[in-house]
């Protein structure tokens, strides 16, 4: 526990914010898979402490979310993390550590839209110059739709 608090000091002290974005993100999957181990072990405590801490880190992403000037990418993020939080209730509720899992997957692949989003040029980085279409919309767009678990996001609401 130690090691893991320095490398998030070293990563935070440094880090761009879209680096701090990307730091919430491994924050929040580990979090989930601290609580997705201690659902497989019926450690109560450990699951409640894992899943309010994801749930606070959580709730840190949802508020950098600017839905008046952010367009189509902050309804999106938004959407993700909205039912990311209701996954997050419903494996709690169903003692699922597969569901928790699966969110897991879900934020690690919206990560690497944010990595290669800082890998880019500062003076490149809003959000769709320099990659393929908007890196967060692409990511979460290629999540198959025939998983009722899982949502298309850039379909409008």
């Amino acid at each position: 526990m130690a090691r893991e608090l320095s490398y998030r000091r070293a990563a935070i002290g440094g880090a761009s914010a879209i680096g701090l974005i990307i730091v919430l993100f491994d924050t929040l999957s580990g979090d989930l898979r601290r609580a997705a181990s201690a659902l497989r072990s019926n450690d109560i405590e450990t699951r409640c402490n894992a899943l309010n801490h994801a749930a606070l880190v959580l709730g840190q992403l949802e508020s950098w979310v600017d839905l008046k000037n952010g367009g189509d990418s902050a309804q999106t993020l938004s959407r993700f993390y909205a039912y990311l939080r209701s996954k997050m209730m419903e494996a709690a509720g169903s003692k699922s550590s597969k569901l928790l899992e699966t969110q897991i997957e879900m934020i690690l692949h919206v990560r690497t839209a944010w990595q290669q989003l800082d890998a880019l040029p500062p003076s490149t980085r809003e959000m769709g110059e320099g990659l393929p279409g908007n890196p967060v919309h692409s990511s979460l767009d290629q999540e198959p739709e025939t998983d009722p678990d899982r949502i298309r996001f850039s379909q409008s609401a």
